[in-house]
C-alpha cells in the first residue's frame, strides 16, 4: 500500500478515534435519525419535549442575531454594546473605579472602541457591576 497524506491508499475516510467496527456501530445507531429526520429513541422520557401551546416565543426579534430578543427598556443596539464590554471584563475586576476598569480592559486585549468607552466613565465612583458601568455611560438598562 502506499501512503498518500495522512491517509493510505484505497481506505475511504474514517475517524481515528474508534476502529472500524465501532465506527460501523455508531453509523447504524444514527442512520434512522437520518432517514427519519426525527429523534428515534424508544423510551419517551429521553424525547424533547415540544413548547407548549401558551409558551412565550424565544426569540423576539427572528430577523436579529440577538437569542431571546430584547429586554424592555433597551434597543438591540444597547444589548451588543453592553455585552461587548461585559465580555472584556471579569467579575474579578469588580468593584473597581473607571481608570481601574480601563486597566483591567487594557490586561484582557480589549479593543481600542471598549477601552475608549471605559475612559468616558466619571471619576471617583466606583462600580460593582456591568450594570453600574453602562448605566454610568448613558445606556438605556432593562426596567
Amino acid at each position: 500500500m502506499s501512503e498518500t497524506g495522512d491517509q493510505f491508499a484505497g481506505v475511504s475516510a474514517r475517524n481515528t478515534k474508534h476502529s472500524p467496527r465501532i465506527d460501523d456501530e455508531l453509523e447504524h445507531e444514527t442512520q434512522g435519525m437520518f432517514k427519519a429526520e426525527r429523534a428515534t429513541r424508544a423510551e419517551e422520557w429521553r424525547q424533547v419535549e415540544p413548547e407548549a401551546e401558551g409558551d412565550p416565543d424565544i426569540d423576539a426579534d427572528p430577523d436579529g442575531t440577538l437569542v431571546g430578543g430584547t429586554p424592555v427598556g433597551m434597543d438591540a443596539d444597547a444589548v451588543v454594546r453592553r455585552a461587548e464590554l461585559a465580555r472584556w471584563l471579569d467579575r474579578a475586576d469588580y468593584p473597581n473605579d473607571g481608570p481601574g476598569l480601563v486597566e483591567a480592559a487594557l490586561d484582557h486585549r480589549a479593543p481600542d472602541a471598549v477601552v475608549d468607552e471605559l475612559r468616558r466613565l466619571p471619576e471617583g465612583q466606583t462600580f460593582e457591576r456591568i450594570g453600574d458601568v453602562v448605566r454610568a455611560l448613558g445606556y438605556p438598562t432593562e426596567t
